[in-house]
């Protein structure tokens, strides 16, 4: 039976390539939505502001708004700050998100903190994009131009991909460069398509 909406979650550690992977389903052809996007338009449009205030002071705003780089500077590094930060925002986002993604047959979410949060039980499937630990800190390392020291504390920070079990998700390794990352994004969508029974 058809279902009236498909959400598949795509998500993977930093430097997986998970964005990469999202934007070869978008130039497939399929919905994407971006939690960082959402995260991006909640934030301009002063949804999280008073809480901020509350939260962290007026030192986060400038010209009475969020200013990004001041609140950076006020979780970046602080555990607690940052737990304050996730409290606050990503139950909002992960709301907005699967609303806007029940207005499609089929549609892939692009969720960076999918596990950290259990919020893996809100989507019909999910695409864990997986990579050698080396090559996501230099790639994060050469991306962001930060020390490998600092990309280990971020990995750290998040899921354990290295020793985790995926076997109930589709999962695609990225270690083989970008057509190779493309043709297994193909599969998976084909394997998506036949699951759910979506033309």
């Amino acid at each position: 039976m058809k279902r009236n909406s498909v959400k598949i979650a795509v998500s993977g550690g930093i430097g997986s390539g998970k964005s990469t992977v999202a934007n070869i389903l978008r130039g497939l052809g399929f919905s994407v939505l971006s939690c960082d996007e959402i995260y991006s338009e909640l934030l301009d449009s002063g949804v999280f502001t008073s809480e901020f205030v509350k939260t962290f002071g007026e030192g986060v705003l400038a010209a009475e708004k969020v200013d990004r780089a001041k609140l950076s500077k006020t979780v970046f590094g602080n555990r607690q700050n940052l737990n304050k930060l996730n409290s606050i925002t990503h139950h909002v986002i992960m709301k907005e998100l699967i609303e806007r993604a029940n207005g499609f047959e089929l549609c892939f979410c692009e969720v960076p903190l999918l596990f950290e949060n259990s919020f893996e039980r809100l989507f019909d499937g999910v695409i864990v994009v997986l990579r050698d630990k080396e090559e996501r800190i230099n790639a994060v390392a050469a991306r962001d131009g930060i020390s490998r020291e600092n990309v280990l504390k971020r990995i750290n920070a998040q899921h354990n991909y290295e020793n985790s079990v995926f076997a109930e998700y589709y999962v695609i390794h990225n270690s083989l460069g970008f057509d190779e990352l493309e043709r297994s994004t193909k599969q998976v969508v084909k394997k998506i398509k036949e699951n759910f029974k979506i033309d």
